[in-house]
């Protein structure tokens, strides 16, 4: 239909087409592709391009309209924030840090159907978290009530807002089409006089929900539907968290929102690509109620992933129905989420500029935000050794009762993080994988007759195993040579180097495995109810991982590498003091790259 009615505006592409142009106008305009790869080969005074919305805030700057920046994020309490929302964030904190500005935290709370104290809170700890430091106290569209009625009046007795009878029914139907214009409504008329006693009486809790609304008075054949008379107040007989029953009518988004813009002084509102046609009414609330050096409205496109959950709707089904352990269960990408899994606020801005701000819309895919991560950590955390699936090796002339301590290194790419102390016993665990009774050609690891190095211990020679009933190996049996010690050895090489943990000295933990919550090859809804493909292998709980002792001392969120099975982070919500429990971040492996 839209083709058909607007087809200089409307494009035929596959995904990938959208991707690769929403990706390469980022690219270009942010040019952090080039920054980042280019890395000390990059000429210190190159200049970075400015993407679209630093052009109009300079060219605002010049011509004398913007003293000072000001920005603000204003999200509304109704949810949990997502990745989405940290690109606004950064976004908005950015330009104010750039500026030499002022950032503002506000809800939008304007909806008490919806809102809850809770999301409040973890709001502001979300961004708090992402590093993104408020201007003085958090603000509340709440705060402005009363000067939002005086607003409502002072349109009326301008003769620009009027009170409507109309059912909501009847003014969708009045609205008209995108084709066909709209039509007055029958009491569009009413004298300034009746229409501030009807308002009165709406505040004073007079009537019923639904049975009056204060309209603005634009122009029903605008060919912007949302210019046609829209609705700036509505009566809601409902408890507010903040107001308690003060107001019995509140304020309709569009015409709060640029209200309190103003009064704040933001000097550019910075929201996302739905609200473009909303802007002519953003335009008209703030020159009708005459404010002076106005906010500008811009506008920026989303941040989507591919084949992840976002909608609150969807979120709290999942939490609902017990699919997730709440709205920051690490398979979703709540901004809460995200840390509980591991990422840190770094990774994160490095993926919001690696997908950059542009005016088209696209999606990016999962991966790149895994790469960030890995990229992140990768000098940062030890490298520790951890056995998700083991089975025993028994080193048969080893010393019975002998513990000795292996000097590791912390993190071989970085030697400042130092070295510690892991204890080397008679028997240990190996991971399950790293041992075939009869392997195939470049198999490297263990296998009967087969030299390996225990890393960073001994080269050991497989002499025997053990197994089940079903033909499960159950133990293997080894021997050392002493004079290999610490695993660098020039006599012989080995090929295989195989990680390990001490079946006595080590520790049992819990770990989380996570993948996707969305069945990907199903795709995300569920066409017949709408309800989400859940990915039923979204979550693997190990319970016997074998780790070294010095894990049982991880704290909170605390991050490590365990050798060859990826990043971990310890859960901010189900450890306790001695008792950890992992979440893997991402494994090792990546399939994005960065693109040179």
């Amino acid at each position: 239909m839209f083709a058909k009615e607007f087809p200089n505006r409307f494009f035929d592409m596959g995904i990938a087409e959208q991707n690769m142009i929403s990706t390469a106008a980022g690219n270009a305009n942010y040019a952090w592709i080039q920054h980042i790869a280019g890395g000390k080969n990059q000429m210190e005074n190159e200049a970075v391009s400015k993407n679209f919305i630093e052009q109009i805030i300079d060219k605002d700057i010049a011509e004398g309209h913007c003293k000072k920046v000001i920005t603000r994020f204003p999200p509304e309490p109704n949810g949990y924030l997502h990745i989405g929302h940290a690109k606004s964030i950064l976004l908005n904190y950015g330009l104010s840090q750039e500026y030499g500005g002022q950032f503002n935290l506000r809800f939008d709370d304007t909806n008490p159907t919806k809102e809850k104290v809770e999301f409040v809170d973890s709001i502001k700890r979300d961004v708090e978290w992402l590093g993104a430091k408020w201007h003085g106290d958090v603000l509340f569209a709440s705060d402005y009530f009363d000067r939002m009625y005086e607003a409502a009046v002072k349109l009326i007795r301008k003769g620009k807002a009027y009170v409507c009878d109309l059912t909501p029914e009847q003014i969708r139907e009045y609205r008209g089409t995108l084709t066909e214009p709209g039509k007055e409504s029958p009491y569009r008329n009413r004298s300034v006089e009746e229409n501030l006693e009807l308002f009165e009486n709406m505040k004073n809790g007079m009537y019923a929900d639904g049975e009056k609304v204060l309209r603005a008075k634009i122009d029903m054949a605008a060919a912007n539907i949302n210019m046609r008379d829209p609705i700036i107040y509505r009566v809601a007989h409902i408890s507010h968290h903040r107001t308690g029953d003060k107001w019995c009518i509140y304020p309709m988004y569009d015409f709060a929102h640029p209200i309190e813009d103003a009064i704040e002084g933001v000097s550019h509102s910075i929201c996302t690509l739905e609200f473009e046609d909303h802007r002519p009414l953003y335009d008209w609330v703030v020159r009708e109620l005459e404010y002076e050096n106005p906010p500008k409205q811009i506008e920026f496109a989303k941040l989507y992933l591919n084949n992840v959950v976002t909608g609150k709707r969807y979120i709290k089904r999942l939490v609902e129905d017990g699919i997730v352990d709440g709205w920051d269960d690490p398979r979703l990408v709540s901004i809460a989420a995200l840390r509980r899994r591991g990422f840190t606020p770094e990774s994160i801005k490095t993926f919001v500029e690696l997908v950059g701000v542009t005016k088209s819309q696209g999606s990016v895919e999962y991966p790149m935000l895994e790469y960030c991560i890995r990229e992140d950590l990768k000098l940062k955390v030890r490298r520790m050794m951890a056995v998700l699936n083991p089975v025993k090796v028994i080193i048969d002339n080893y010393p019975v009762g002998q513990v000795e301590y292996m000097e590791v290194p912390n993190n071989q790419e970085n030697p400042e993080l130092g070295t510690r102390k892991v204890p080397f016993t008679k028997e240990l665990y190996i991971e399950r994988d790293d041992f075939m009774i009869d392997p195939p050609k470049k198999y490297f690891r263990m296998f009967p007759g087969n030299e390996v190095r225990l890393m960073n211990a001994y080269f050991v020679t497989c002499t025997d195993y053990k197994t089940d009933e079903s033909g499960e190996v159950t133990e293997i049996h080894c021997t050392y040579d002493p004079e290999t010690r610490g695993g660098n050895f020039e006599g012989r090489k080995v090929k295989g180097t195989i990680h390990w943990v001490s079946a006595s000295e080590g520790k049992q933990v819990q770990v989380r495995l996570y993948e996707n919550i969305v069945d990907e090859e199903k795709g995300v809804y569920n066409e017949e109810d709408g309800s989400i493909n859940v990915n039923p292998h979204s979550l693997t709980v190990i319970d016997n991982c074998y780790v070294e002792p010095e894990l049982m001392n991880a704290a909170k969120e605390e991050k490590f590498q365990f050798v060859r099975n990826g990043y971990f982070c310890v859960d901010i919500k189900d450890s306790e003091a001695g008792k950890p429990v992992f979440n893997r971040i991402v494994s090792l492996k990546s399939s994005f790259k960065l693109p040179k």
